[in-house]
């Protein structure tokens, strides 16, 4: 039944087409000249390609908005920031657990950044992954932890928050530079291990090398350690741990000189 509607259908809008163009044909004379769009004429494949090289918008986007401004990439480029700039604000809100750690060293200073996004499958995208990478150099060329003078750090010409709106309209997902962890000056040595791109530690240490920090932070990463030495510990942790040992001695039944 649905193909024989459908038949109907089409027999229905050849009809109207086969009438119009009678009518005009009776009525009106049909125009020897069309006229075609500007902008239309203006967009070429090149400019498209230069557009979405820019911005890193999808082919429709950039053919679309090129049209708007008769083939103006420049003016193209600021529409599609805009539209960018509303869609991560619209994403802003929306949970961003997934991502990956990533970690840069300038100098003596070593850092590690967190940056988040919605889902594994985004987080595993070359564009998250530069992204993401870029984030942690800019943040490891910076004498600070904070999130907001990372943000407004200089990218290729571009600030980070920049980039990071570009990258959400692209991607179409919420990104959030999250976290930012630094260790390290002249005067030491440091080292970092990533396990999964979900677990980062960095070591620093007086003398030594990085390869040692590195094994350290392995087993860091593998322990979970509470506290990095000795006096780190809070008082009253040891004075709970002590009762804890106590306790097993004395269940275990051996004589309280042991």
């Amino acid at each position: 039944m649905s193909i024989h509607l459908l038949i109907s259908a089409t027999m229905k809008l050849s009809f109207a087409l086969a009438l119009m163009a009678t009518t005009a044909t009776a009525f009106s004379p049909i125009a020897t000249n069309t006229r075609v769009s500007t902008s239309l004429n203006a967009v070429t494949t090149a400019q498209i390609k230069e557009l979405r090289e820019a911005t890193g918008a999808g082919m429709m986007d950039c053919k679309k908005v090129l049209n708007e401004f008769d083939g103006d990439v420049a003016a193209a480029a600021e529409e599609l920031r805009k539209k960018g700039l509303a869609t991560a604000d619209k994403k802003a809100s929306r949970v961003a657990a997934e991502g990956k750690i990533a970690m840069a060293q300038v100098g003596g200073r070593s850092v590690l950044v967190e940056v988040n996004c919605e889902t594994d499958f985004v987080a595993k995208d070359d564009s998250f992954s530069k992204f993401a990478d870029s984030a942690a150099l800019a943040a490891a060329s910076n004498d600070s932890d904070d999130i907001e003078a990372l943000m407004a750090s200089d990218v290729g010409g571009s600030s980070l928050e920049d980039v990071r709106t570009g990258l959400v309209s692209k991607i179409g997902e919420n990104i959030q530079v999250r976290r930012i962890s630094s260790r390290g000056s002249d005067e030491t040595t440091t080292g970092a291990y990533i396990h999964m791109n979900r677990i980062g530690v960095l070591v620093e240490i007086e003398g030594g090398t990085s390869e040692i920090c590195t094994d350290v932070a392995m087993h860091v990463a593998a322990m979970n350690p509470l506290y990095a030495t000795r006096d780190d510990v809070p008082a009253e942790d040891i004075e709970k741990e002590r009762e804890i040992l106590t306790a097993q001695v004395a269940d275990s039944g051996k004589p309280a000189e042991i």
